[in-house]
């Protein structure tokens, strides 16, 4: 029997609530795996005294707020909500400032205590995974958010594309900093942070973070 839901709102047909489905399911998924990645993480970086692990790890929470967000839009009564749907695009928003100045502050830390990357197994295993995983979640995530006008599950993927990065960023220094390219951490860092302040204000304003 087709979802009352679409009765009752024309607009919204069974393809659009699969995805909305979908979409929650993901983020769903996403929460799980940040939660695991951020304490390994964690556990990691203060084995290591790797300041760049640690803050990964803690970055990963900054992210899982946008997971929650798009899980509380697509939940019950809000799944056919715009004014739900406002209010996760800006909340989204919000963890991309949030997540902008963190980096900054991070990296002005690292550069003032002398910190470097150093080497951890459980380290680079879990950056490795974040690294494969994490863009499949976010391309997916940004499909979704096209077909369902829906910014903050676009931004979200968005999120999950910079978790990769980050990732990336941590594993490349990890091991070129063995050749002295020690500012090719916070170098990324930086340039993740300018991403971020755009993507925000993008997600605020109500574009699809599609590019």
């Amino acid at each position: 029997m087709p979802d009352q839901r679409v009765h009752a709102h024309p607009a919204a047909s069974a393809d659009w609530l699969r995805a909305a489905r979908t979409a929650r399911a993901l983020s769903v998924v996403t929460l799980v795996w940040l939660g695991l990645e951020s304490s390994l993480g964690l556990a990691a970086g203060v084995a290591a005294h790797s300041v760049a692990l640690i803050g990964w790890g803690l970055a990963a929470l900054v992210e899982a707020a946008a997971s929650l967000i798009v899980v509380w839009r697509f939940t019950g009564s809000r799944t056919l909500s715009a004014g739900a749907e406002l209010k996760a695009r800006r909340a989204v928003a919000v963890s991309f400032w949030v997540l902008a100045p963190y980096l900054v502050v991070h990296v002005a830390h690292d550069l003032d205590a002398g910190h470097r990357p150093a080497p951890s197994t459980l380290g680079i295993v879990v950056t490795a995974v974040s690294m494969v995983s994490m863009p499949a979640l976010g391309l997916a995530k940004r499909r979704l958010g096209l077909r369902l006008a829906s910014p903050s599950t676009s931004g979200e993927g968005t999120q999950n594309l910079i978790c990769a990065t980050m990732a990336a960023g941590v594993l490349a220094g990890l091991w070129l900093n063995t050749f002295g390219w020690w500012w090719l951490d916070p170098a990324m860092a930086l340039a993740l942070a300018a991403v971020a302040v755009r993507e925000g204000t993008r997600a605020w304003r109500g574009h699809e973070c599609c590019h």
